[in-house]
């Protein structure tokens, strides 16, 4: 018996592995989009219980369900210690935003054969993902020869994205735009000899999970009517702290005159309020529309929060224009 047999047949343990790396947005459905600053590792072991470790400092025990820890974008190492006593490690790569997903299942292994082939393969992979994660399969086998192994992967649909790892034990594809769909991850593992014994084959399915849209609409923030210029200016400096702590909103101020209001009240209206923003509380006019609405009962200003790729808010008159009773000033 070899010494490369002995060691092979002293191994008590297979540890499968997968990792996820998802696309979200990012984009969520507030009203303040928030640019992410870090990354998510989750983690699910089988068993549950194995003591973790993250970056060499203690995380408590994993579960049979996912566990997420949010992390700085960058490189850093995950260690589980196995029910046989060893330390499972992988180093991760994070980009910001994006989530990875750590598979770890332990159990122990049927003896091995007396020939190399045939030989036991596995896909260790998460069994659902949300769309736009990156989904990694990564392959498990069992060999005692000599020969290098091959390993040649076939994925479907034909619409899902192979990022990298053809030809070798890990598969990483990317599920942007497989929303309610299922990604097949089938490996031939390969010695190179012509034994069919030692062309074996292992299959993986992981099912996407749409990304819920909630639409993004524009919200009115204040309105106010018959108000003095004081009692608009403050609601002005409230509208004006709404933006600057998001730069990514816009603002709508829609002014409406009243049936017995002044000729040229509406343009007073939207000329004070415009210039206030941007004279005295600094608001880019860029970030500003001011809308003519039309006539109401009385004089009225609505002001209105736009958050990025939200419809403008449309002027809604109560007064037609013939029934106004226009004063002179």
């Amino acid at each position: 018996m070899t010494r490369q047999t002995v060691i092979l047949r002293n191994l008590k343990f297979i540890t499968l592995f997968a990792l996820v790396f998802f696309a979200i947005p990012a984009t969520t459905a507030s009203a303040k989009a928030k640019k992410a600053k870090y990354a998510t590792i989750k983690i699910q072991t089988n068993p549950g219980g194995l003591l973790l470790m993250i970056d060499g400092k203690p995380r408590g025990e994993t579960a049979m369900d996912f566990r997420a820890f949010d992390v700085d974008a960058g490189l850093h190492t995950v260690q589980v210690r196995l029910p046989n006593g060893k330390l499972w490690t992988r180093e991760l790569e994070l980009p910001e935003g994006r989530v990875k997903c750590v598979v770890v299942n332990y159990r122990p292994l049927p003896p091995l054969p007396k020939s190399p082939c045939p030989f036991p393969v596995s896909i260790s992979a998460p069994d659902k993902v949300t769309e736009g994660e990156i989904i990694t399969y990564t392959a498990d086998v069992v060999y005692s020869g000599n020969s290098a192994m091959k390993y040649t992967w076939v994925v479907s649909p034909s619409s899902a994205r192979i990022i990298s790892g053809l030809g070798t034990a890990t598969l990483n594809v990317d599920s942007t735009g497989l929303g309610g769909q299922r990604i097949t991850a089938t490996l031939t593992a390969d010695d190179g000899s012509s034994d069919p014994a030692c062309a074996q084959n292992a299959q993986a399915v992981s099912i996407i999970a749409p990304i819920k849209k909630v639409a993004i609409v524009a919200r009115e923030f204040d309105e106010c009517n018959n108000c003095t210029f004081d009692d608009q200016k403050a609601r002005l400096d409230n509208l004006a702290v709404e933006l600057q702590n998001d730069p990514s909103t816009r603002a709508y101020v829609i002014a409406y005159g009243g049936r017995m209001s002044p000729v040229g009240q509406v343009e007073r209206l939207m000329s004070r309020a415009r210039d206030y923003l941007v004279t005295q509380r600094g608001i880019d006019a860029s970030r500003l529309s001011v809308v003519n609405g039309g006539f109401r009962e009385n004089d009225s200003v609505e002001l209105w929060i736009v958050p990025s790729g939200a419809n403008a808010p449309q002027p809604t008159p109560t007064v037609q224009a013939g029934e106004i009773r226009r004063k002179k000033r």
